[in-house]
């Protein structure tokens, strides 16, 4: 009976059938080869069909897509990436999501520029910092650099950043419109 009661629980905890089956996905490689297989295909034949570089040729540009997709998953390599990334985007996807609730529930986010402006900052740091972990995790050397440079960094985008603000806000101020007077009846 308690046999049963704690593979209940732990059916419960790690997704049960559902987990079974992602984990089975797992191991027939569905997501290590098939879904970044696919990925890749669907990118380079839609930016092939978009472009027209050989026309309205679509058998053309999908055995371009195809020799691409399969070529990336030749070694090891985008496999690795893409396990190493894409759940680090899915955990940045949730921070955004979580200040953007946030940011709408005590501001009017239409018509406070500033507000979209500062969550676009954010966004963009938390985009470096996935580059920057998912590289330092797969073996690239800038891991260090940046960890050895990040203050020097950080400086250097806040003094730019400075700059573009004063720069941009210091252009032509409008001119006010003429008035017209408006007689009745005329």
């Amino acid at each position: 009976m308690l046999g049963h009661i704690l593979s209940f629980q732990f059916g419960g905890f790690y997704g049960g059938e559902i987990g079974n089956l992602l984990a089975s996905w797992e191991q027939a490689g569905v997501f290590s080869y098939v879904l970044p297989f696919l990925l890749i295909f669907a990118i380079v034949f839609g930016v092939l069909s978009k472009i027209k570089i050989f026309g309205e040729n679509r058998a053309l540009n999908a055995v371009i897509a195809l020799v691409i997709g399969l070529l990336a998953l030749q070694f090891d390599m985008v496999p690795i990436f893409f396990s190493e990334i894409f759940p680090r985007l899915g955990v940045a996807l949730s921070i955004l999501l979580v200040l953007i609730v946030l940011a709408g529930l005590f501001f009017d986010t239409s018509e406070n520029k500033v507000l979209n402006y500062l969550l676009l900052g954010v966004a963009v740091i938390i985009f470096l910092t996935i580059l920057v972990k998912t590289s330092g995790q797969l073996g690239w050397y800038s891991g260090y650099w940046w960890y050895a440079n990040w203050k020097g960094i950080v400086g250097a985008a806040v003094i730019i950043g400075a700059l573009v603000a004063i720069i941009s806000s210091g252009g032509k101020r409008p001119v006010a419109p003429e008035l017209k007077m408006h007689w009745p009846g005329k």
